[in-house]
């Protein structure tokens, strides 16, 4: 059995192991989907009343990375956004576990016994019920529920969420309604908007002169919706509106530069009062309008501002009929 060192601890969400017994949910979460908060749910009712804390022990880099895959698919959230996210859902812990080839040739039993019950005193573990784990997949959740009741642990298996139309909530599907700029729907498997998270950068400030200035990101995702125009919201830190959101290069102007820039919605007199240059920023995107359209001739540019005006009020139009803000947007909840 490999000793502790095998499974070295990186826990972003606090300095140290929780000293106390906890109950865990384990897994990739890539993307913190609806089928990840069922299971994040779960943990937290079952840890608080029984006086344990909530854990959420997952794995950097993502296991593809490591495996050997040819292609390892995008991931669909940053590492510090995949922490934030799982803490708004209500976790008091993430624990973070380096993944290696060793950890990947480990025994179920190897790592339940290190990470389970010697690091994190584990007392109850919720898990999807398609859960394996340790080498050769041989950790099934009946393996891990035998060795709970070895090793003084409960386990339980959560059915995996279904939305109605789309299927199944997962992490893969949510890719590929992204990549064919499907965002309605990726919103609803990952119960919010698909979001970028990354930099405002100085931009050729043509939005300006159109007037419709635009926030330019300099993105940090893997996996960018394609080329076309957005309803979203633009997050800064301290609120966020309503943009329309262009994801592209600018064809009308001869760039070949692939760019993603957010126009948010206000009064034409209140524009000027957003300086969001150096501000890390989320862009979170709803629903797409349309997709990426050159325009060309002595009229471009009245025919290209016309046509900003319509994604505009296009934008209000599909962001007035969904939730609030408040309740699809998380990136206030900083790690402790």
């Amino acid at each position: 059995m490999p000793s502790s060192a095998a499974f070295p601890s990186s826990s972003p969400s606090r300095p140290t192991p929780p000293q106390g017994a906890c109950a865990a949910t384990i897994g990739n979460f890539d993307g913190v989907h609806a089928g990840h908060r069922a299971l994040v749910a779960r943990v937290v009712e079952a840890a608080r009343p029984a006086g344990l804390a909530s854990c959420a022990v997952t794995f950097h880099p993502h296991p593809s990375r490591v495996l050997g895959r040819a292609v390892p698919p995008p991931l669909l959230t940053t590492r510090p956004d995949r922490i934030r996210l799982l803490r708004a859902a209500g976790i008091d812990v993430v624990e973070e576990v380096p993944f290696s080839p060793e950890l990947a040739a480990s025994s179920p039993e190897a790592f339940v016994r290190t990470v389970l019950v010697e690091r994190l005193a584990v007392r109850h573990v919720v898990v999807g019920a398609d859960f394996v784990f340790g080498a050769g997949r041989a950790g099934t959740v009946e393996v891990l529920a035998g060795l709970g009741n070895r090793l003084g642990f409960t386990v339980e298996a959560v059915p995996p969420v279904t939305v109605e139309n789309l299927g199944v909530a997962s992490s893969t599907s949510i890719r590929r309604f992204v990549r064919e700029g499907d965002l309605a729907a990726a919103t609803r498997l990952l119960g919010r908007p698909y979001h970028l998270h990354g930099t405002v950068v100085e931009g050729a400030r043509r939005g300006r002169q159109l007037g419709f200035p635009t926030a330019n990101l300099r993105g940090e995702n893997e996996l960018v919706p394609p080329a076309g125009v957005y309803a979203g919201y633009l997050d800064w830190g301290e609120g966020h509106e309503p943009a329309a959101i262009s994801v592209g290069d600018n064809p009308t102007f001869g760039d070949t530069g692939f760019t993603v820039e957010a126009h948010v919605i206000r009064p034409p007199d209140a524009l000027g009062t957003l300086d969001l240059y150096g501000r890390e920023c989320h862009l979170a995107f709803v629903e797409r309008l349309r997709g990426q359209e050159r325009y060309s001739g002595p009229e471009a540019l009245v025919r290209l501002t016309a046509q900003i005006g319509r994604d505009v009020e296009s934008t209000r139009r599909v962001l007035s009929r969904g939730a609030p803000p408040e309740s699809i947007l998380h990136f206030g909840v900083a790690p402790t």
